[in-house]
């Protein structure tokens, strides 16, 4: 740290201007290289060792981060819901900063540079996974790793899933801040030193293997972006808008196929805005689709079970036979499909009263069996449905239990001209690198797309169009390292803070048995001469 902190106001702007500058590297603008330099700003900012200061700047910090970053939210549900998200998600970066202002008091970190970005890196990861675990299971939207779809940082998704992404992202920018600390105390090697280690862990990912080839044969897919008349909250008021949309798209791939061509055809989440397995002319319409193009169709639907609330279910729709598997959303989104403490929210907001009907979490692994006869066996599809695609684990336990490819199921209707669907295929690009899995996202209204195993982009849509995509999508059964130590990772990250933090403790009661000390020896009485002594003479 140099001599002397930086001025508070100055802080302030560095920490206000580091959070705006980070969300630059997340979609729809994209300059990933700007996330490690948001996290440079913010270390800088917070030099000065005070606790409390350093979590308000990091509170500042994720304020300018998250107002921009999920401004999809204000579009969707209004200023007072989209600002207590932000403000409660940057708690949490003020939460790292504290820690971290005590953390570096411990005498071996503060005086080790290498110490001191594994520090800051790990905790700042550590407040990622607390804040997608809780509260109300969490929201993991603005991680680091979500911002390097297009860097080779993203392909270390492939060792060890998102939070080695974002661990590397925020030693590279600790790194940067490290460079620019020793610029100013003109300590040219440290500057070269650091600079070079930052460049490294900046393209460490190209050495990672990230496969692509077919392991288990390849599905001729279709998908289907059905669009509305109408974005925003309004989406769905037309009657059979949106099933009709989806029909019509189905029939439309036969423009560029023959029937039975394609293994599968994919709608996404809501694609039908009547449930098939209750509503006959729904059915009656899903099925003449799926027999004219002669094959399955994924439907995204709502259940509504006779106990009350609903699911947002994939039911896997056999032409002739109906719906043959099912899978039903795990992580309803708290506040937008059921609302946790309505009475205590809906003085702050009466969008709460927008959700009639509470969603209802499903409880079983997002994989649906498809009966192929082409390949003449059944076939494993991850379904992952909307913003489960945030979630490590949902992902991650879909692989795990055989699933070789994925399909994200996503309605992005409600969000209009936001980042947010662009958002959630850079989300989509780091699972397929993660789990070595060619991902389908396909939305109701854009942007839907095909990604290869290692996260390129195959095909892509535009966003309100109406659209499909046909592609041969490779199938895979390799196990990546990120799958199978995926589950102990966030207990390695909390394991480390945890230390860190008892390192913290033991360095601050220290400090203060020194202090006592020191305060003791300035206050002790000076010695008096002996009784034996003679006395002066006279």
């Amino acid at each position: 740290m140099p001599a002397r902190p930086v001025p508070r106001l100055l802080a302030l702007l560095l920490a206000a201007a580091g959070g705006l500058v980070t969300d630059l590297a997340f979609p729809d603008t994209g300059i990933w290289v700007l996330a490690p330099v948001g996290v440079a700003m913010l270390f800088l900012a917070g030099n000065r060792d005070a606790p409390w200061w350093n979590a308000l700047l990091g509170v500042v910090w994720g304020v300018t981060f998250f107002l921009r970053h999920i401004q999809w939210a204000q579009y969707a549900v209004g200023d007072v819901p989209w600002i207590a998200l932000s403000v409660l998600e940057a708690l949490f970066i003020g939460v790292v900063m504290l820690v971290w202002t005590w953390v570096r008091r411990v005498p071996r970190i503060g005086r080790s540079v290498l110490l001191q970005v594994l520090s800051f890196s790990t905790l700042f990861v550590a407040g990622e996974v607390a804040r997608s675990a809780v509260p109300f299971g969490g929201f993991p939207w603005g991680r680091l790793a979500f911002s390097q779809a297009e860097s080779a940082l993203g392909r270390l998704a492939w060792v060890a899933g998102a939070p080695l992404v974002s661990f590397a992202v925020a030693a590279a920018g600790a790194l940067l801040a490290v460079a620019v600390l020793a610029m100013l105390r003109v300590q040219l090697i440290t500057v070269g030193a650091s600079l070079i280690a930052a460049v490294a862990i900046l393209a460490v990912g190209l050495a990672v293997p990230l496969g692509t080839q077919a392991e288990s044969g390849t599905l001729a897919v279709g998908a289907v972006q059905g669009n509305v008349s109408k974005p925003g909250l309004d989406a769905f008021e037309n009657r059979r808008e949106v099933l009709t949309n989806h029909v019509d798209g189905t029939y439309s791939l036969l423009d560029s196929v023959d029937q039975g061509d394609l293994d599968i055809v994919l709608w996404p989440e809501n694609g039908s805005d009547y449930d098939p397995q209750v509503d006959a002319e729904a059915a009656r319409d899903i099925d003449d689709a799926a027999a004219a193009v002669g094959a399955p169709i994924l439907v995204g639907a709502q259940e509504f079970p006779e106990s009350g609330g609903r699911y947002n279910v994939g039911l896997l729709w056999e032409p002739g036979v109906g719906v043959v598997d099912r899978y039903a959303k795990q992580h309803p989104a708290p506040f937008a499909e059921y609302i946790p403490i309505r009475e205590l929210v809906r003085p702050f907001s009466s969008a709460v009263d927008l959700v009639t009907n509470d969603m209802i979490a499903g409880t079983e692994v997002g994989v649906v069996d498809l009966d192929s006869e082409r390949l003449g066996r059944t076939v494993s599809i991850g379904d992952v449905i909307c913003f489960e695609i945030a979630y490590d684990g949902l992902v991650r336990d879909s692989v795990a239990a055989g699933a070789e490819m994925l399909v994200v199921q996503t309605n992005n209707a409600s969000f209009g001209p936001t980042a947010e669907s662009t958002q959630q295929l850079a989300m989509s690009q780091i699972r397929a690198m993660e789990t070595g899995r060619a991902t389908v996202q396909i939305s109701t209204v854009g942007v839907s797309a095909v990604i290869a195993p290692n996260g390129t982009i195959v095909s892509r849509t535009g966003l309100f169009t109406h659209e499909q995509m046909i592609e041969d999508v490779a199938l895979r059964t390799s196990t990546t390292p990120a799958v199978a130590i995926g589950p102990a990772v966030p207990w390695v990250v909390l394991a480390a803070t945890l230390a860190l933090l008892v390192a913290a403790v033991g360095a601050g009661a220290q400090r203060r048995r020194e202090r006592a000390a020191e305060v003791t020896g300035r206050g002790a009485p000076r010695s008096r001469p002996s009784a034996g002594r003679s006395a002066p003479k006279k």
